[in-house]
């Protein structure tokens, strides 16, 4: 593969995540991140989430829910999520702290807050390089259903783009057949490292 990929939601644990470990296997250089300031998963009720820290492991997270109530979170899906993100890396990344990790090429969001998100950042960064990056919001309802179709439009994207000489020639081709293809608009800009 080409390019270097990064998928974005809110947590990096549903929406990223599915797409990290689909295009993971099929051999893509992916990482994944969240933009939220914590990373929230469902509790026994709306007002009750659970909130950790970006950079708590998977694992801890896991243990944690399995001790609080185990039919719960094996019910909504929260425990196979996360051993499944336990496979893929340790633990939650944020975005906005990930500059170490090096320029991506192309960064796919799943949320149009989160896509501004990851702009904003990308502007408030030195562009040392001039690099230019291609972000993509592909907009994903945050349930596993909706974001195991997600990872496989999100994996029909790179695979478009992995077999242009340029994507900077092809953008709008892309993003105009995948939008008549699969009836989802697509918010997509370039921005710079």
């Amino acid at each position: 593969m080409r390019y270097r990929y990064a998928m974005v939601c809110s947590s990096n644990q549903n929406r990223s995540m599915e797409a990290h470990f689909l295009l993971k296997r099929q051999g893509f250089d992916v990482s994944s991140y969240g933009t939220g300031a914590h990373v929230k998963l469902p509790g026994p009720s709306l007002r009750e989430p659970n909130v950790y820290d970006f950079g708590t492991p998977y694992k801890q997270m896991f243990d944690d829910l399995r001790r609080k109530d185990p039919e719960l979170y094996r019910r909504n899906g929260i425990l196979p999520m996360l051993k499944r993100n336990s496979t893929v890396k340790t633990a939650p990344q944020r975005w906005q702290d990930n500059a170490a990790d090096g320029s991506f090429d192309v960064v796919f969001t799943f949320e149009e807050k989160v896509f501004d998100m990851v702009i904003e950042d990308l502007h408030n960064r030195n562009h040392i390089h001039m690099k230019s990056v291609l972000v993509i919001n592909l907009e994903v309802k945050d349930n596993h259903e909706e974001a195991a179709i997600g990872a496989r439009l999100t994996l029909d994207l790179c695979q478009e783009i992995e077999a242009t000489d340029s994507w900077e020639e092809t953008i709008d081709d892309i993003v105009g057949g995948f939008e008549k293809q699969h009836r989802r608009k697509l918010l997509y800009g370039i921005s710079f490292y």
